[in-house]
C-alpha cells in the first residue's frame, strides 16, 4: 500500500465498496479481501460471466443501485486504485495481522487500520426435521437463484419471518418456480405494530407491501411451525398450525427457513471489539460509535454492525471510511448528511424488527428430540441436560454438549441454543451469554497452514 497507512477492508458488499471508494478518493490504497468471486455482496451478488438473466430480473427495483455499485468497484480495480483479493477469507486476526486463506494457502496481511464489512447470514430457528437434506436457509435459496438461476425444488415452501421471506417468494414466483406456500410466524397484529417505524422509508415499505399482495393466498401469517416431515430423499410435507388453530400439512420437496438476519461478528470478536445484547434484534451486536469506530484502528460497517439493509450498508461504509480518515488526520468528507440518513434507516430497521420478531417462544418449547446444532447433531434435550449439569452459561454448555463446535461455529445454532438454555434455567438469553469466537473462523485445510510462508 502507498503512504503510511495500511488499511484492510474485509468484505466487498455495499459497505466495503463504499468504504473503499472514500479511501481511494483520499489517496489511500486499501486492500480489499472478499469471499465472493465477484464484488457485490449477497444482496447484489453477481452471477458468472455469460449468465443470461438481466440485472432487472436479478435485482428487480434495485437493479440501478446494483449496477452503480458494481461499476464503482470495477473502475477502482481497473484503475489499480486498490489491491483486491476475491475468493479469499480472513480466518484469523492478531497483532495487526490478518491470516487470509486464498488460493489454497494462508498468507499474512499486516495492517494499521481494519474496516470490517462482513455482512450478515440467515437467522434460523430450529424446526423438528430441519436437519434433513432439502431444508435450506432463505439466503441459500436466493444465492442459488441469483448465481445459477436454479430453484432448489419443484414444490417449495418458505417459512419464517422478515423482509427476505417476502422478497424471495416474489423472486421465485417471478422466475417461474413452483412455490406452494409462504408461512410467516409473525401475526398480522404484530406486523402492524412495526408500521410507525417502517414509515421512515415509506417507498420501501410500499414496495414490500406490493410484493406481499402479489403472493395472494400463498401467504399465511401468524402460523406455528410444527414439523418438517421427511423421507430418505428429503422433505415431503411441512406440518403447521394456522393462526386460528387449524392444523395443516403442505406437501413439498424443499423447505426454506429464515427469520431476518444475524450479524456476522466472528472477526469483530477476534479483533477485541466489545458486544452488547440487543433486545430489539434478539442477538449480540458489536459496539461502535455513530461513525462505526469500534476502538483504536478498528471500524465496523454494514450488517455486521447493524442490520440496516443494502442502502444502510452503503451509508455505513462511507461513515467508517470517514472515521478512518479522521483518525489518520487526513481530509475527509462531512459525515452529517450520512449520519442523518443512517438515523432514518435505523428507525425503519427497528420497525421491521418489531413487525417480524424472532420466534423465541417457539424455540423455547421445542421437543427434546429436536436437533438444535445441525453440525454436531445436538438435541434440545442434550442442551437442557448440560445446562442443568454444568450451569446455564453458553460456553459451559458448549464445553459439555459440543453445541457450536461444528463447521458453522455457532452461526446457525447459537441464538436458538441460548433460548433453550435460558428457558431451562429460567433466565434471559442475555444472561445465558454468547459463544466466544475462535480462530480460524472458517474451516481451513491443514495443507494451507503447511504451505504458509514463514513469518
Amino acid at each position: 500500500m502507498s503512504g503510511a497507512a495500511r488499511v484492510l477492508i474485509v468484505g466487498a458488499g455495499p459497505a466495503g465498496i463504499r468504504a473503499a471508494q472514500v479511501l481511494c478518493a483520499a489517496g489511500l490504497r486499501p486492500v480489499v479481501v472478499d469471499e465472493g468471486a465477484r464484488a457485490g455482496g449477497q444482496i447484489y451478488r453477481r452471477p458468472p460471466e455469460g449468465f443470461t438473466r438481466t440485472p432487472a430480473e436479478l435485482y428487480g427495483s434495485e437493479a440501478a443501485k446494483a449496477a452503480r455499485l458494481h461499476d464503482t468497484f470495477d473502475r477502482l480495480v481497473a484503475d489499480q486504485a486498490l489491491d483486491y483479493l476475491p475468493g479469499a477469507s480472513v480466518v484469523a486476526l492478531s497483532g495487526g495481522v490478518a491470516q487470509v486463506l486464498a488460493g489454497g494457502c494462508i498468507r499474512s496481511i499486516p495492517h494499521d487500520r481494519l474496516i470490517l464489512a462482513t455482512g450478515a447470514t440467515d437467522r434460523v430457528a430450529p424446526v423438528p426435521g430441519w436437519q434433513s437434506a432439502g431444508v435450506y436457509t432463505l439466503g441459500a435459496a436466493q444465492i442459488a437463484l441469483k448465481a445459477q438461476g436454479v430453484a432448489l425444488g419443484r414444490r417449495i415452501v418458505l417459512a419464517g419471518s422478515g423482509p427476505l421471506l417476502t422478497l424471495l417468494a416474489w423472486q421465485l414466483r417471478k422466475a417461474g418456480a413452483g412455490l406452494v406456500a409462504v408461512l410467516d410466524t409473525a401475526p398480522l397484529g404484530t406486523q402492524m405494530r412495526g408500521v410507525p417505524g417502517m414509515l421512515a422509508r415509506p417507498g420501501v415499505a410500499l414496495r414490500g407491501a406490493a410484493m406481499r399482495a402479489r403472493l395472494g393466498p400463498l401467504y399465511r401469517a401468524g402460523v406455528t411451525l410444527e414439523q418438517i416431515e421427511t423421507d430418505g430423499n428429503g422433505p415431503v410435507a411441512l406440518h403447521w398450525r394456522a393462526a386460528r388453530g387449524r392444523t395443516r400439512a403442505t406437501a413439498c420437496d424443499m423447505v426454506g427457513l429464515g427469520w431476518h438476519l444475524r450479524a456476522e461478528t466472528h472477526l469483530a470478536d477476534l479483533a477485541g471489539i466489545p458486544f452488547d445484547y440487543s433486545g430489539v434484534w434478539a442477538q449480540w451486536l458489536p459496539r461502535a460509535d455513530s461513525l462505526g469506530r469500534a476502538g483504536e484502528g478498528r471500524y465496523l460497517a454494514g450488517d455486521g454492525l447493524r442490520i440496516l439493509g443494502a442502502d444502510g450498508a452503503e451509508i455505513a461504509g462511507r461513515l467508517a471510511a470517514i472515521a478512518c480518515l479522521q483518525d489518520l488526520g487526513l481530509p475527509s468528507p462531512d459525515p452529517c448528511a450520512d449520519q442523518h440518513a443512517r438515523a432514518r434507516m435505523e428507525r425503519f430497521a427497528e420497525g421491521l424488527a418489531h413487525a417480524f420478531p424472532w420466534p423465541a417462544e417457539m424455540v423455547r418449547r421445542l421437543p427434546g428430540d429436536t436437533t438444535i446444532c445441525r453440525c454436531e447433531g445436538i438435541t434440545a434435550a442434550e442442551l437442557r441436560a448440560a445446562a442443568a449439569r454444568g450451569g446455564a452459561e453458553a460456553n459451559r454448555v458448549k464445553s459439555l454438549a459440543r453445541v457450536g463446535m461444528g463447521r458453522c461455529q455457532g452461526r446457525y445454532c447459537q441464538l436458538a441454543a441460548a433460548e433453550v438454555i435460558a428457558a431451562a434455567a429460567g433466565i434471559s438469553p442475555e444472561a445465558a451469554g454468547r459463544l466466544r469466537s475462535q480462530p480460524p473462523v472458517r474451516p481451513v485445510p491443514v495443507g494451507a497452514w503447511l504451505a504458509a510462508p514463514d513469518p
